[in-house]
């Protein structure tokens, strides 16, 4: 069904079957599936492909080169339909590509609001993305990836399958990411390192000085103990009952996970 508020060029191709919302911008030589469903307000500016059964919510922008929806890189990707389902008010740049989940893993990649997607950029099968996320150009997610909200991820950088990115956190460009980065983290380098907190990001967020020099003593008990880090985590828990970002940040440590947690020292911690 295309709503008749919505503007297709007649260059583009919408097969039977996709759900066209209102006002909805459809440029030239663009691709849409039967299966997709484009909220109101999205734009796909020309050169788009979205296939698969995708849902793309209100008011995202996408440029031209994007892929969306197409199937998982998985040798274990099977014939079975798998979803991918993108929030409101994205903004997905030129070249990006996202796929569809896998069956063996929920059959759903999904991406929150208000993300912006640098030309280029990936997002792999079965993916688990927040809001008010920022992916520069060229940066890679591996499948079962989780990014939390507002984190930045540099440049170049990649992540390792499984991994998860923590709230706030920050990538440098070029940095391999193989172990879980907590939040508010910095990471940088290849293999990655804890290089501390991300301090600029917090004040900007509107964290009071006073929490953020919590947050800091926190990381350092963390990270300098005499115990493992998720040791250490567990052993000051009931210091910071007051102080929320430090709870997230210890909660995502005492979190099961398929990854070790990265460190200030080479490779990954338990």
């Amino acid at each position: 069904m295309i709503a008749s508020s919505a503007k297709i060029h007649p260059a583009s191709v919408v097969e039977d079957g996709a759900a066209i919302g209102e006002n909805v911008k459809v440029g030239p030589f663009c691709h849409i599936g039967p299966n997709v469903v484009l909220g109101d307000d999205v734009e796909l500016l020309s050169h788009v492909v979205v296939i698969g059964r995708t849902t793309i919510g209100k008011g995202t922008k996408i440029f031209p080169g994007a892929v969306i929806g197409g199937d998982s890189q998985s040798v274990h990707h099977s014939a079975v339909d798998t979803t991918l389902v993108i929030g409101e008010n994205c903004t997905i740049r030129e070249g990006v590509t996202m796929n569809t989940g896998t069956v063996e893993h929920g059959g759903t990649t999904v991406v929150g609001n208000n993300n912006l997607f640098l030309a280029y950029s990936h997002v792999a099968h079965d993916c688990r993305l927040g809001n008010n996320i920022i992916l520069s150009n060229n940066v890679m997610l591996a499948g079962h990836v989780t990014v939390e909200d507002r984190a930045i991820l540099g440049g170049g950088s990649a992540v390792h399958q499984f991994t998860r990115v923590g709230k706030q956190a920050f990538i440098g460009g070029l940095s391999a990411v193989s172990y879980d980065v907590i939040p508010y983290g910095m990471l940088n380098g290849n293999p990655g390192v804890l290089s501390g907190l991300n301090v600029v990001g917090m004040t900007r967020a509107g964290i009071d000085r006073p929490v953020i020099h919590a947050v800091r003593r926190c990381y350092k008990q963390i990270f300098e103990g005499s115990e493992s880090i998720r040791a250490n985590a567990a052993a000051i828990r009931d210091e910071y009952l007051d102080c929320p970002p430090a709870l997230e940040i210890l909660d995502f440590i005492a979190a099961e996970s398929d990854r070790a947690l990265s460190s200030p020292n080479r490779g990954g911690k338990g």
